[in-house]
């Protein structure tokens, strides 16, 4: 039997199939059709050699939400909340992060304020009922909506993570009302306090939910008619997988669905070969993203905000810290009307892609520049598979930016990449510096299709002094969904002091989401290895408002855990802020419990021993190449990663080619190929 997986990016969809049997790995890549992307997967299967009648597990991670997100093109979408507070998710949070730009703007919700409605209901922060829940009036609201043309309600009453009777009764309603509706009651989403984080939560559950569904539908019908009887699971962005039945429900969990496969296949990397600390680095063709590995776990964030923090939208779910910049490939390079140049965020997409694909593309972007000075074979792209047009891109920067600035072309295109290195850099310090966190302490595994291309340039301005190209770079995100497991995150807020904290209580919580994680994993329609869990806490020190994310033991009866938990909260404060209060008392905020359901996993796999010196077969010859810092072009070799064995070493500068990718090695840096068949590079500062 064959495992599928899927990754649609910004311009190519990419396929890894793996044979289960022989452990055989077949890729597939190619143009992401937006128009209609379950189009782009079948077409990049099919090229992958894969045979969905053979398929045991399809596996997909997908843009989809995210992108309707950002180009508000989700649902009609009402909000019901309790009476009193139908101001709330406008209001947000009302802080200013640019405390001094005139040009300032907040958040601009997904859900207008005319289609947020109110029924009188009232619970408190214990759980304890108020004011009784309004039946007559559920009934009228539930009628209104059912007139009009609304497609999907989101339900946010007050304190509902305590106590969500009300928001069931709410729920049941307009299922009864109004059948056609797509229905989210938060305490489905969230179950954790901060009243306008988990509204803004559910609001967008809400108004991706019925394009997702029919996303959904599409796929899973299509498959079908493609012969494909495996289960079907998509990739949520804490790292795991969930089933279609979830995925309709909860859509939200896929905001990062395929930069999370890349960052869980980089934890799964740093266990084989015994890396504690990783950032894993992974361009594409729209995007850089990047994420921390510390310990040998991937962090995780329960707080993301779609569009940034200063304007974006919070949501609240368990998701890996991913820090995202609109620099890949695909960027655009752009003068502003005072002549400075800019790189991304605006994208040229897979339609039409950059000039040199020869697809109608007319704005210089990061990918004309990388085969303008050389990095790039324009008759060996994608393995052969599309020639690249690099006159036309040299048309493109000298038109466009060169001659409008006084350069020469080669001045101009280096120029694109090193604003786009610079950028992509800058992703990486937001989640190491600004976390506490010295790059320099990190090993960069770099991955995606132009992550080799850039990596050994942004590690050197960050002074990291190893890069890891693994085996596929350009089908790693695709790959990496092998790696992961089946995974269910819970959440559980309530506050108390923690040096009076009854922890056997605390343990009786656990074990019971523990419990029902496992149960809803088990009954998932595939083979499971073992199921496991991890546990975390929100926690502060008493008097303040935030909080820090720290483990916590396996059991937390145990007799030293309340000093194992203060010790571990102490030193994650100081980590993230340089300074602690050990002597003070903390505040237990939110338990947190991820259930990890194990599958049987790819092995790594070795590559054959060779000398120091690649053979003969893996040369092939040289190009001339610019590199920032050097005067003119330098004769770059040129190697086939096909044919390097284990042992094989190359200084710099050099050229790796394989299907999907280029790794770049720069002047004085060093390559040795590992017993994996990975590219390790010492990089010189």
């Amino acid at each position: 039997m064959i495992r599928i997986t899927v990754d649609i990016g910004g311009t190519f969809t990419d396929v890894v199939g793996f044979d289960e049997e022989t452990g055989q790995l077949l890729l597939g890549k190619s143009m992401s059709t937006p128009q209609n992307l379950v189009t782009g997967i079948f077409d990049a299967i099919a090229g992958s050699g894969s045979s969905l009648p053979e398929t045991s597990l399809l596996i997909h991670g997908s843009t989809v939400v995210i992108n309707a997100v950002l180009e508000r093109k989700g649902a009609r979408t009402a909000l019901i909340t309790t009476k009193g507070f139908r101001d709330s998710y406008e209001i947000g949070r009302v802080n200013r992060p640019d405390s001094f730009n005139l040009n300032f703007r907040k958040h601009r919700p997904l859900i207008p304020a005319e289609l947020c409605f109110e029924v009188e209901e009232r619970i408190n922060a214990e759980g304890d009922v108020l004011i009784p829940f309004n039946e007559p009036q559920a009934h009228d609201l539930a009628r209104q909506l059912a007139e009009s043309d609304i497609e999907s309600v989101a339900i946010v009453f007050l304190h509902s993570y305590r106590n969500p009777d009300h928001e069931r009764r709410m729920a049941d309603i307009l299922a009864g009302t109004a059948p056609r509706l797509y229905v989210t009651p938060s305490y489905e989403v969230s179950r954790e306090y901060r009243e306008f984080e988990r509204c803004s939560t559910v609001a967008v559950n809400a108004y991706v939910g019925p394009c997702v569904s029919g996303y959904l539908d599409a796929l899973e019908r299509r498959s079908r008619e493609e012969g494909c009887r495996g289960a079907l699971m998509i990739m949520q962005s804490n790292g795991g997988m969930y089933d279609l039945v979830a995925a309709r429900s909860l859509p939200v969990q896929m905001m990062e669905s395929g930069p999370a496969a890349g960052v869980a296949g980089t934890q799964v990397l740093c266990g084989e070969l015994g890396i504690a600390d990783a950032i894993s680095f992974d361009m594409g063709g729209t995007t850089a993203k990047a994420c921390v590995i510390a310990n040998g776990a991937a962090r995780t964030t329960p707080d993301y905000f779609v569009g940034g923090y200063e304007t974006g939208l919070p949501v609240r779910i368990s998701v890996l810290d991913i820090n995202e910049v609109g620099t890949g490939g695909g960027s655009l390079a752009r003068l502003d009307p005072d002549g400075g140049v800019h790189v991304g965020p605006e994208s040229s997409g897979a339609e039409p892609g950059p000039v040199c694909y020869g697809r109608g593309g007319e704005e210089p972007t990061v990918t004309d520049g990388n085969v303008v000075v050389g990095r790039l074979d324009p008759l060996n792209f994608l393995g052969g598979q599309m020639k690249l047009d690099i006159e036309g891109a040299k048309a493109a920067i000298a038109t466009k930016l060169a001659k409008r600035l006084n350069l020469t072309v080669d001045t101009a295109a280096l120029g694109i990449l090193r604003i786009a290195n610079a950028q992509m850099a800058n992703a990486v310090r937001a989640v190491t510096t600004a976390k506490g966190l010295d790059p320099r302490d990190f090993v960069m595994f770099a991955y995606g299709g132009a992550g080799p291309l850039h990596a050994v340039d942004v590690a050197r301005e960050l002074g990291i002094g190893k890069v890891i190209i693994p085996p596929m770079p350009g089908h790693f995100s695709a790959y990496g969904m092998l790696l992961t497991s089946l995974r269910r995150d819970y959440a559980y807020t309530h506050i108390m002091r923690f040096s009076t904290a009854d922890l056997p209580t605390w343990e009786r919580e656990c074990r019971r989401m523990e419990k029902e994680g496992g149960n809803t994993l088990r009954q998932m329609p595939v083979k499971l290895k073992s199921v496991r869990s991890v546990r975390a806490a929100d926690m502060r020190y008493q008097g303040q408002e935030h909080t820090v994310t720290v483990p916590l033991p396996a059991d937390l009866g145990a007799p030293d855990a309340r000093a194992v938990i203060k010790q571990a909260f102490d030193a994650a404060y100081a980590q993230q802020f340089s300074h602690n209060a050990p002597d003070q008392d903390a505040e237990f905020v939110t338990i947190r419990v991820a259930v990890l359901g194990e599958l049987h996993k790819p092995q790594l796999t070795k590559v054959e021993q060779g000398g120091k010196e690649p053979g003969a077969k893996a040369v092939r010859g040289s190009r001339k190449v610019l590199y920032a810092g050097a005067s003119e072009r330098v004769e770059a070799k040129v190697y086939d990663r096909r044919f390097l064995l284990a042992g094989n070493a190359i200084e710099g500068p050099a050229l790796i080619d394989e299907h999907a990718s280029t790794t770049v090695i720069g002047l004085g840096d060093r390559l040795e190929v590992n017993g994996y068949g990975h590219l390790v590079i010492e990089v010189k500062s």
